[in-house]
């Protein structure tokens, strides 16, 4: 396999089905790889680490987006505006007070109402004439989850899903026309929606404490965020929220179907469930690419890259670098240790990271529970975006 012409713009044959094959190539054959002039693709988990710890890289994409999504565009606003794609001092300000809705205390709160959640899914499963575990289950937890954090009515939730995928679907390496115009047209739904509600929020606040649109409408000692911000970075919670914790159960339940002794093994001993969530996390990393651009020069393997460059950091690859994981294309559910970067590193490191472990070890505990004998029912369908890795559909017998 010949890595040297690889391009995210034109991926080869069978990629978005089993990138790992190309993955390996390019670690051993170019893994700082170039994409373009002045934009590269790394490969091993020493150089991607690298940039996540380094100070002189950026998250800000205007320069990258406007081109790309149209300068000025709904879509280009959203992710420019949001926590993942800004730099300090607006990084610093909105993590911190999102950090602080989503502290421990928040956490172990949620957790009896989604094991009710998950519950109530697989109640429901049993009466599904055909069981899908994406549109049946995993697609519906983070809607729930990130709704009932915003206090979004539950009749209202309705076009939050769908809003969130149009929008991330910009993110590709090169989205067309097909992809940017459904795209606008959520941002600005949404931003309608959400004046609305924040509108009913401020005349009937929430309790700060469990309610998280109202604590970012107090903000914290140190400030508040301004209405856009504001209104861009619960679009942001959604989308983060959605993206990583449906693909993290979704890919989990396709790796343990595909790998039949560790389902059989997680079954015998559900005290597994911690360890085998971060193992499905390296093995089929939700985000496969993240992106960042080099402020000044960034040494890399055996090179310096120049500022100004564009820099792809491949999550997917890193996690599967025989460098760092002993036997890595193996699945292995109590492997330790397992320091993987599927949530990232440094200050860019996913906000709500513990939220999405809790959901996925309860999801993945309670439907292996519940169905232990759970088995394929026809081949499942995957998503065809480059930088998430997940499925549209999982059809299961229980």
């Amino acid at each position: 396999m010949d890595a040297g012409a690889f391009s995210l713009a034109a991926p080869p044959a069978g990629f978005i089905a089993d990138p790992y094959p190309w993955y390996a190539a390019l670690r051993r054959q170019s893994p700082v790889h170039p994409l373009g002039e002045h934009s590269v693709l790394l490969t091993r988990y020493d150089d991607v680490l690298a940039v996540y710890r380094s100070a002189d890289v950026s998250s800000d994409k205007q320069l990258e987006f406007g081109p790309k999504l149209g300068a000025g565009s709904p879509i280009y606003e959203h992710h420019t505006t949001s926590l993942v794609f800004s730099d300090p001092p607006l990084h610093t300000r909105v993590r911190r007070i999102l950090m602080g809705a989503l502290n421990q205390r928040a956490i172990t709160r949620m957790e009896p109402g989604l094991l009710a959640l998950v519950d109530t899914l697989l109640d429901r499963l049993a009466d599904e004439p055909a069981p899908d575990l994406i549109e049946h289950f995993a697609a519906q937890i983070p809607v729930e989850v990130i709704g009932n954090l915003l206090d979004v009515p539950h009749a209202e939730r309705g076009p939050l899903r769908e809003w969130s995928l149009a929008i991330l679907s910009a993110l590709e390496p090169v989205p067309g026309p097909e992809v940017l115009t459904p795209a606008n047209a959520a941002v600005t739904e949404f931003l309608a929606y959400l004046q609305d509600l924040l509108a009913r929020r401020r005349a009937r606040p929430g309790d700060p404490e469990s309610d998280v649109l109202t604590r970012l409408l107090q903000g914290d000692a140190q400030g508040s965020l301004s209405e856009r911000e504001l209104m861009h970075n619960c679009i942001f919670l959604l989308n983060a929220g959605h993206e990583t914790t449906s693909n993290l159960i979704g890919n989990g339940l396709d790796a343990l179907l595909s790998h039949r002794d560790q389902l059989d093994r997680l079954v015998a001993e559900p005290a597994l469930i911690a360890s085998a969530v971060e193992e499905l996390l390296r093995y089929e990393s939700p985000l496969q690419l993240n992106n960042r651009r080099a402020t000044a020069p960034v040494a890399i393997s055996d090179r310096v890259l120049p500022a100004g460059s564009f820099i792809t950091l491949c999550i997917g690859a890193a996690n599967r670098d025989p460098a760092v994981f002993d036997d890595p294309e193996r699945l292995d559910l109590g492997r330790r240790p397992n320091n993987h970067l599927a949530f990232g590193q440094g200050a860019h490191a996913c906000s709500g990271m513990n939220v999405a472990r809790l959901e996925g070890r309860i999801a993945i505990g309670r439907l292996l529970a519940r169905y232990p004998r759970l088995q394929r029912r026809g081949p499942p369908q995957r998503d065809l975006r480059l930088r998430f890795r997940g499925l549209r559909t999982l059809p299961v017998a229980l």
